[in-house]
Parts: structure tokens; sequence; C-alpha cells
């Protein structure tokens, strides 16, 4: 199992057998419930993580208390990732489960380091990967300051879907573990927002959704 899924996620595809196998070996599962932190923000950062099943919310408190959400993560996600390339690094972030029976696997960096040090093309995989999640994060970061809320929430909806929907003939299927109130603090929203640009969609027949779900009539018409 444990192989079965670093053969599934391409970062890991430039490892040799003997590399994925120790890796493999010091891969240690975890489940846990729904609300249950992964990590809080100032924790030692002494591994990483590969998601599972289930789903994960990257964020952060504002000194007033507001809650953040940098990122939703879902199955075959990699987080805790910074931690490679900073030594004694701390979290900035929390990770927090959004789903009941959320399971992972956590890698210790010191373990993952030594591979780095004997093969730069993980090095420069890990390089690229954070890349791509800041080019994820101006992204986001550009929908707050040029969107209004009704785009920026279209948008979170589109970007969730590219990474999880499943097709469903002609529509495309978004199962989540969101609660309108994780919307809205991903997308700078309020709770009464989101759910007022959710109920427009669906009058237009955009959209259809349930409180675990959201069916997307044609992606490229709701962009």
């Amino acid at each position: 199992m444990k192989l079965d899924i670093l053969d599934s996620i391409p970062f890991f595809s430039v490892l040799e057998k003997e590399e994925l196998a120790d890796l493999a070996h010091h891969m240690d599962f975890q489940t846990v419930q729904k609300h249950s932190v992964i990590f809080s923000e100032g924790d030692e950062a002494q591994y990483f993580y590969i998601l599972s099943a289930g789903s994960i919310k990257i964020g952060t408190h504002h000194e007033d208390g507001r809650e953040v959400i940098k990122q939703v993560l879902h199955p075959r996600m990699i987080f805790g990732e910074i931690a490679l390339i900073q030594q004694n690094e701390r979290h900035h972030n929390f990770a927090m489960a959004l789903s009941n029976n959320t399971s992972f696997y956590r890698i210790p960096v010191s373990i993952f380091r030594k591979i780095m040090d004997k093969n730069p093309q993980v090095t420069m995989g890990v390089i690229s990967m954070i890349g791509l999640k800041l080019r994820r994060t101006e992204n986001q970061l550009e929908s707050l300051i040029f969107k209004d809320a009704r785009g920026r929430i279209i948008d979170f909806i589109i970007e969730n879907a590219n990474q999880c929907g499943r097709q469903v003939g002609f529509e495309t299927l978004l199962k989540h573990s969101l609660t309108q109130q994780d919307i809205a603090n991903y997308t700078g929203t309020s709770r009464q927002t989101v759910t007022a640009v959710l109920n427009d969609l669906r009058k237009a027949n955009k959209i259809y959704f349930t409180r675990s779900s959201i069916l997307i009539r044609d992606l490229d018409a709701l962009a």
C-alpha cells in the first residue's frame, strides 16, 4: 500500500526502487477524525505528509482570531513540504481534517533530506512542487484583489473541481467536506455571501448543491 501511493504521485517517480523501499519503510500511517489538528502553527516541522483519504484544510489565524484558509487538500496531495528546504523550521500554518476517517502518511524530514542529498532530481522536484503551490497562492491572491465576492467563490469551485471533481456525463460532481463558513474563510467573504452566491448559481441552473457536494452543469460556462 505504501509503495502504491508513492507510485501514484509523479513527484516520487525520480526515486530508485531502493530509495522508494527505504522511504516506504519510514512512512507512518495515521487516521484521524473530523476537526482533528494534524499540526498547529508554531509546531516543530519534523515531518511532511501525503494525504491518503479525506480532505484537509491548511490555514492560519489572524491576530483578531479569524481563520484564514489557504489551501484545501484532496487525496494524493503533499503538505508540510516547506520543512524539506529549511532546517529547524516551524509550521506557519495549521492543518486540520475536514472529514471523518481522514488518513495520511507522515514521513520524517530527516530521512527524506538524506535522499535529497544523494539525488539532485529529488531536490529539483521539491523546489518545483513548492513553486507550483506558490503560483496557486498567487492566483488566490490575485482573485482576492481583482475579483468581487461572486468571482472569488466561482474561482474556488472551479479550482477544486479541477483538482478532484468527477465527470458525470457533461456535468462535474465535486464532493467535499467544507462548510459554507470554510468557503467564506478561503475566499475572503462572509458565510451569508457564500450562501447568496450559491443560491444564485443554482437559480441560474449553473450548479446544484447539497451540504456535501456541488454538481456543476458546465465547468467552462461557469468560468
